[in-house]
């Protein structure tokens, strides 16, 4: 391809032809945060050869100021006349290919870290995608346009570059030090078929991270269902249960199959990138993502499960959207059954939703095949999404988990833990969310309204608001075997029934929702609104002039710096005057000049709806203003009475917050916002005593607002 100088003038003409009409980006910045050691040579290896991947990879590297693949590259004396080879290598003139499949550029550089003529050599792995579709066996446009798992020929590529090549995505991956590989001293032969082995497992779990699976028609899955041994023996007992033919109980385990099944569409998925990246751009001021790159390295060799919270209707577009457009597979989301109308339910569906209905009682034919269509869906390795609170919070706080799907989940993984399961909580910020207005009501004591997709349509009418800013935290993951390692040791040599329900199943899949739940709330985003609701709701008045608002929010700031809830939760950027102006801004606070200042309040509707906002992040200030309440009633208390009371009423706090820490290192954290307390003023230290302000200082009516964030809650013990 780039072998000569004549070969090199053609193909940069053909690159710039190409990018007459293709467009690329690097997946994740992939390209430029690549951490190259300049001084040793490098090499971009590609899967298989494509001299339009070729060209689309050396534009990227012209963008990031990396080396270009098309020049060549000294390795010792020898220059090697391109910087890249192909894991696949192109035939010679002749047609003829190595035997072993070995490219012979990486086979002389091999050669030359064994002879010691190079210190080091870099492989660098890209990866290429015209586009980012799962592949289907029977699917015409798929099979034309999309990439997938089906061996490229010049024709369809050609068309997958008119029809995708608008939206072309390419990974850079770390670079691979080949002297590690050499020094194992394995001899030549061993050595290269290691990096081949290497770099043939890594290109496979990229791809599968990218564009997913490769996965069966939808038609041939949901048959797959009917026919596999569980979901047999529940159409027999089916027939038998109600006296109908094996024919008609399988015709009804097919119907419910075609009820649940996702129709995982790319188009679709496209369709809905281009439409939300608009809804988002009108809606919000912004999308802040943390921690997505953990989750791009999880996602390669393990079934990932996503497990957020659940806020709004949108929680589930906006999840799978971020993923897409960060190089990640959108996941297959677990739906109510109530989504499933006419137009609406067969977005969904093509956009990767799978329905379920409420309950499942008194119905084991559809559990069987609902248990299997799940089933199939972890052994693949398709991501998959759902909700551990089963519905929206309405009120803004984590709600108990609903254990169902979990232990769906739990049997499916005793039943064949060949691919590992992997839990990644999602926490999703909002400052204001859309269905707001919505939830006054049950804010107000209301009891619950049934869920409706048209609330969401409710709301489309006040998108003139500002709704601030949306905050996408990855928390940290949950291996499910290691798990299951410590709650049940032993747990891969016991002997299972069929139904695979140990005894130990109930009890696990609660500490396991338990275990969810809390790593969401580690991963919560501190907000504007959150800090602003905190500390407003807890004045008798639900108002502070803005110079004593700015105050209790800097202290806020100041005493989560100072004791960080946990690594993966986030603070807002400024201070509290900051702060303060972006929530005016969004028109939640209302304001009145008098003779001392600017008084900054809440009017009915909005201190209403401010308590849920200060519901997200009252875990966190849980702990830290049950602390400052002992001290409204004592002015004076030793360092024990601290650690007994506290001991004896944070089990309830934790079992209803879902806060973090465990018993045993609740002294440590105690320790931590005490010495915080001292430090901020807000308590004194006499050697084991420690003392609060005099009860007409600022510094009181500090302490005494944090303790009221947690005051509504601790009446109820």
């Amino acid at each position: 391809m780039t072998r000569s100088p004549f070969r090199r003038m053609a193909f940069s003409a053909l690159r710039r032809l190409l990018y007459l009409w293709v467009r690329s980006e690097t997946i994740n910045q992939s390209a430029f945060t690549l951490k190259l050691d300049r001084s040793k040579p490098v090499f971009y290896v590609l899967q298989q050869p494509s001299v339009s991947d070729l060209a689309v990879v050396d534009r990227e590297c012209t963008k990031a100021g990396l080396p270009r693949p098309v020049l060549p590259v000294a390795v010792g004396e020898h220059i090697e006349p391109a910087a890249f080879f192909y894991l696949t290598p192109e035939p010679d003139w002749f047609g003829r290919q190595d035997k072993r499949g070995i490219s012979p550029t990486l086979d002389r550089v091999v050669t030359a870290l064994s002879q010691h003529a190079v210190d080091d050599a870099q492989i660098v792995p890209v990866s290429v995608f015209w586009g980012q579709s799962p592949d289907r066996e029977t699917s015409p446009w798929k099979l034309l346009f999309a990439d997938s798992w089906a061996v490229t020929g010049r024709l369809r590529r050609l068309v997958s570059i008119l029809i995708l090549g608008r939206k072309t995505r390419v990974q850079f991956s770390t670079p691979i030090h080949l002297r590690e590989l050499v020094e194992q001293d394995k001899g030549q032969e061993r050595t290269l078929r290691m990096v081949h082995r290497i770099l043939r497992v890594h290109f496979r779990n990229q791809k599968a991270a990218v564009i997913g699976p490769d996965v069966s028609h939808r038609r041939n899955l949901v048959k797959g269902l009917v026919h596999a041994p569980q979901v047999r023996q529940a159409i027999a007992e089916e027939a038998e249960r109600e006296k109908i033919s094996l024919e008609k109980a399988e015709a009804q385990a097919l119907r419910y199959g075609n009820e649940i099944a996702s129709d995982y569409t790319y188009t679709v998925i496209r369709f809905l990138e281009l439409v939300l990246s608009w809804f988002w751009n009108k809606i919000y001021d912004g999308i802040k993502v943390h921690n997505i790159e953990g989750v791009r390295d999880i996602a390669q060799g393990h079934e990932v499960i996503y497990v957020p919270c659940h806020r709004s209707h949108i929680d589930y577009l906006l999840l799978s959207y971020l993923l897409f457009t960060n190089g990640l597979t959108p996941p297959h989301i677990a739906a109510g059954i109530n989504l499933n109308m006419p137009l609406i339910g067969g977005l969904l569906r093509r956009g990767g939703a799978f329905f379920m209905r409420r309950t499942f009682k008194g119905n084991p034919l559809y559990t069987a095949v609902f248990n299997e269509y799940l089933h199939t869906l972890f052994s693949k390795g398709f991501p998959v999404e759902y909700f551990v609170e089963g519905g929206r919070s309405r009120t803004g706080r984590m709600l108990r988990p609903k254990t169902g799907m979990l232990a769906i989940t739990l049997r499916s993984f005793l039943r064949s833990n060949r691919l590992p399961i992997v839990f990644v909580p999602v926490y999703i910020g909002y400052e204001r969310v859309l269905e707001g207005r919505t939830y006054l009501g049950e804010l107000r004591g209301a009891s619950k309204k049934k869920e409706s997709i048209f609330d969401l349509f409710k709301v489309l009418g006040a998108l003139k608001q500002r709704f601030g800013q949306v905050s996408v935290n990855f928390g940290e993951p949950i291996k499910l075997a290691e798990f299951l390692d410590q709650q049940q040791p032993g747990w891969r040599e016991q002997e299972l029934a069929p139904q695979y329900r140990p005894a130990w199943l109930n009890d696990t899949t609660n500490r396991l929702g338990e275990r969810v739940a809390r790593h969401l709330n580690e991963a919560a985003s501190i907000n504007p609104v959150n800090l602003v609701a905190l500390a407003l709701l807890s004045t008798s008045k639900l108002a502070l002039d803005d110079r004593a608002l700015a105050r209790v929010l800097d202290l806020y700031l100041a005493l989560l710096r100072a004791v960080p809830y946990s690594p993966h939760t986030t603070l807002p950027d400024g201070d509290g005057a900051a702060l303060i102006e972006h929530v005016k801004g969004m028109d939640l606070l209302a304001e009145q000049k008098d003779a001392l200042g600017k008084i900054l309040y809440l009017d009915e509707q909005n201190a209403v709806l401010m308590t849920y906002y200060r519901n997200n992040v009252l875990h966190i200030f849980a702990l830290p203003a049950l602390l400052a309440s002992f001290f409204q009633s004592s002015a004076r208390i030793s360092r024990e009475q601290i650690l007994r009371y506290a001991g004896a009423l944070y089990p309830y706090l934790q079992s209803e917050l879902f806060i973090r820490w465990e018993q045993s290192e609740l002294e440590g954290v105690i320790d931590q916002w005490l010495t915080a307390f001292v430090e901020q003023g807000l308590l004194k230290v006499e050697g084991d005593v420690y003392l609060r302000p005099a009860p007409s200082s600022r510094q009181f009516v500090l302490l005494t607002l944090l303790s009221r964030s947690v005051a509504q809650t601790l009446q109820r013990f």
